[in-house]
Order: structure tokens, then C-alpha cells, then sequence
């Protein structure tokens, strides 16, 4: 039986753009007669998910119940930010009665998971669950997955890739950590493709998982909430690339802020954003643009070649000044490329 002095944490993590804000923000729209609290931990200093659901506040999630973690992964920064954000949050007036953890797409859940181990918050929270996304149409499509037919051609052409790459570790740990994996955006999968995407995911997992189809973030949040997984209490069953090691590194990733003039032709962004992810493999753009003669700001989001835009809300008092945030693998990372393609 669940501890009725701890408050459940549910920890939602996933790969750049699998949807994991977009989960959320069903969840605060479905609280099921819960007060909830988010955390969201994003990677860079500009706080685009954290604005995102705070445009969703209301009296089950007021504003002042979502904080953000920006500029450092909570997985490697426990101690300073992690922990007293979380007994900030226990203290309010109103206890939140469900907390949600969102995790930055870089994270290694299983660092995160030792904290709730911590002494000042052991005897007060508990993990419920680690809920893992994964983009079903990109792991039917390759990415992150083993195969070693494919590996062992592009070893033969390059001895560079001898190796896996960073990402796949970080796709894999999440896999390896979680207690359901929902496959978002089922409805550009398919059929086949979600078949594919649920093959690649069950040779991962270290142990049989339930995995679920999901579209625009909608499921029944007592699929997800409530699991009681006590998951501080079993990470012998959540393997990592990284267990023996006492922290990680995010070297291997870059982020950029690029700062945007307003904009006449959102199509034209569009194109140079996809344009930007072919040139210089470019993980992830998010951010915010001013467009001429609209009183709204434009929300970008884009996940390699697929971008999304729509206008989110008035600027209000705030200035016309647009930002993106550039993600990608060190490697790629040209800071004058990127602005010239942008037109920054």
C-alpha cells in the first residue's frame, strides 16, 4: 500500500521533442481532483516549456505551483537545484497533492531516481513512476535502435562510427528506467509503424514493459498516475550505460540562443529551419518569434525536419524581441552557419 505521508512524484522523460510538455499539459487539463506541481527542467536558459505550461495554469496547477530548472540538468545538479526545489514545493501552504517531474531530453532518468534517496526528502516523496516517450514514427524509422546490419555497413565505411553515439545511450537509459513507455505520435506512425517502434522498444527494455499508443499527449491519466512503482526502491531493475560512474556529462551536446528579428514570412522560417536541420544536423529548435503586423507571438517547435508554429498568446508589455534555441551534438554546433541560414 502506498505511504499516505509521501507524496507521489511521477517523472516524465524522453527523448528532444517526443512530447513530454505536451503530455503534461493534458495532465494539468485532467487532474483527476489533484492539486498539482511541475517541475520542468529544461536545457538551456530561455524557458519555452515552462512558459508553455504556465499559459495552463488554473486552480489545480496555479502558476505558482510550476517551477523551472533552467541551464543545467537536474540529473547533475541534485544538491543545488534539484533538492531544495522540491522541498520548496513541499512547504507551500497548499500541498501539492501529485508532483510531475519534466525532464530535460537529455537526461539520464537514473541519477535522478538516486536523489529521492536523499535523506531531506526520502521520508516525504516517493516515485510513483518514470514514464518514458518515445517519437514512434523516428524509432520506426532507425533512430536510436540497434541494428546490426546497419551498423556494421556504416562501420565498414567509417571507422569513426565504431562506437554508438551519445544519443542512443540516452534513448536506451530511458527505456531501461521506465515503467510505461507511451509512443507518441502514434498517428503519424501507423499501424506498421507503431508495430515497428513497440518491436524496438521491447529488445531495449530489460524487462517486459506496458507500451502504449498516444496522440497529441491524450491518455487516461489513471494509466500513468498512481502506479505506487517505488521506483527510489528498485534500481537494480533499471539498468544504465552509466551505473558505476558518479555523474554524466552533456559535452557531447551544444546549445545556442539565437536572438531573431521579427519576421515577415513564417513559411520562409519554416523552410530555414528544415533547411538548418539537413545542413547541420540540428537536434532540436524551440523559441519564440515576433512577426510583422501580428499583436501574438509565434511559438516554434522542431524536432529535426519537422517544425511546427502557431501563435501562442500577446506580447503584451513585453518586447518584440524574438529568441530561438538551438540544440545539437557538439560536433555540428556552427554558431555563424546557424545564423546565417536563420537570417539572425
Amino acid at each position: 500500500m502506498t505511504d499516505l505521508s509521501k507524496t507521489p512524484v511521477t517523472v516524465i522523460t524522453g527523448f528532444l521533442g517526443a512530447g513530454k510538455t505536451t503530455l503534461i499539459r493534458h495532465l494539468m487539463q485532467n487532474p483527476q481532483g489533484k492539486r498539482l506541481a511541475i517541475l520542468v527542467n529544461e536545457f538551456g536558459t530561455v524557458g519555452v516549456d515552462g512558459d508553455i505550461l504556465k499559459s495552463c495554469a488554473d486552480e489545480s496547477c496555479p502558476v505558482e505551483n510550476i517551477v523551472e530548472l533552467a541551464n543545467g540538468c537536474i540529473c547533475c545538479t541534485v544538491a543545488d537545484d534539484f533538492i531544495p526545489t522540491i522541498e520548496a514545493l513541499m512547504a507551500m501552504p497548499l500541498r501539492p497533492d501529485h508532483i510531475l517531474i519534466e525532464t530535460s531530453g537529455l537526461a539520464l532518468p537514473k541519477p535522478l531516481l538516486k536523489a529521492f534517496d536523499w535523506p531531506a526528502i526520502r521520508s516525504r516523496i516517493t516515485v510513483d513512476g518514470v514514464i518514458a516517450l518515445a517519437d514512434a514514427e523516428a524509432v520506426a524509422a532507425g533512430r536510436f535502435a540497434p541494428d546490426e546490419a546497419a551498423v556494421q555497413a556504416q562501420r565498414e565505411a567509417d571507422d569513426s562510427l565504431d562506437h554508438e553515439t551519445p544519443l542512443s545511450e540516452v534513448f536506451e537509459d530511458q527505456i531501461s528506467c521506465a515503467d510505461i513507455v507511451l509512443l507518441s505520435k502514434a498517428d503519424l506512425a501507423g499501424e506498421a509503424g507503431l508495430a515497428a517502434a513497440r518491436a524496438v522498444i521491447e529488445a531495449e527494455a530489460p524487462r517486459k514493459l506496458p507500451i502504449l499508443p498516444m496522440t497529441e499527449g491524450v491518455i487516461d491519466p489513471r494509466i500513468i498516475l498512481g502506479l505506487n512503482a517505488r521506483a527510489e526502491d528498485d534500481l537494480a531493475s533499471r539498468p544504465s550505460h552509466h551505473d558505476g560512474h558518479d555523474d554524466h556529462e552533456h559535452d557531447d551536446f551544444d546549445t545556442v540562443v539565437i536572438d531573431m528579428p521579427e519576421i515577415t514570412d513564417p513559411e520562409d522560417l519554416v523552410a530555414r529551419i528544415q533547411r538548418l536541420a539537413r545542413a547541420q544536423n540540428i537536434l532540436r529548435v524551440k523559441g519564440y518569434i515576433a512577426v510583422t503586423g501580428k499583436p501574438m507571438r509565434m511559438l516554434v517547435q522542431a524536432v529535426g525536419e519537422r517544425v511546427r508554429h502557431q501563435f501562442d498568446r500577446p506580447w503584451g508589455s513585453l518586447p518584440r524581441q524574438g529568441q530561438l534555441v538551438v540544440i545539437a551534438e557538439h560536433h555540428d554546433i556552427d554558431l555563424t552557419a546557424i545564423r546565417a541560414v536563420l537570417g539572425a
